[in-house]
């Protein structure tokens, strides 16, 4: 069976649908590198979003009357829940409120877990329409402190090349004790 994809079309609907509605969202993961890049590279099995906890109702209410509803996970909190429809498509949210200094707090104060003033700054595209996303930087630092996989591998370098950014330490020591993956890098 294939893998359900959220296709171009329907991020860019779904951006400008709560755009439409006043609801500010920042794109992450696989469609954010990608719209950092200006083109898709990959098929994205989810939309990740950032959306501040103020939007969230108006944001459930649209997606709802689209024929989303909750997908449980064993991660499932307040901060980060997925809606999906019946066709498979999923809506990855991860919740943030401001504080005042305009940091996204992602979750309760005590974890430590934000997004960083400057991290929502990035403008990408997709498909020619401007995104607004999580910025180059920030985003390949949120790519590290857990295993990486292939896709990681892929979007970090990609983006360390595209904006001439250097490599993390956790993917300089990957490529150095792995010399085929050196290859990989350089192909892109």
């Amino acid at each position: 069976m294939a893998e359900t994809t959220i296709t171009l079309t329907e991020v860019i609907d779904c951006y400008t649908e709560l755009d439409n509605l006043g609801i500010q969202i920042w794109i992450n993961g696989g469609w954010g590198v990608d719209a950092l890049l200006g083109k898709q590279t990959r098929h994205h099995a989810d939309l990740d979003i950032v959306i501040q906890n103020k939007d969230i109702q108006k944001a459930r209410k649209l997606l709802e009357s689209r024929g989303y509803s909750n997908v449980e996970r064993d991660d499932t909190s307040a901060w980060n829940f997925v809606l999906g429809d019946n066709s498979g498509h999923e809506i990855d949210f991860h919740v943030i409120v401001f504080d005042d200094k305009g940091n996204g707090i992602y979750g309760p104060i005590e974890k430590g877990a934000m997004y960083p003033v400057g991290s929502l700054l990035g403008i990408g595209k997709i498909n020619g329409h401007p995104i607004r996303c999580i910025s180059p930087e920030h985003l390949i630092r949120f790519h590290t402190g857990y295993e990486l996989g292939e896709k990681d591998l892929k979007d970090v370098s990609a983006l360390c090349e595209r904006f001439g950014i250097d490599y993390p330490d956790e993917y300089t020591r990957y490529y150095n004790s792995n010399p085929q993956r050196v290859e990989f890098k350089k192909e892109l």
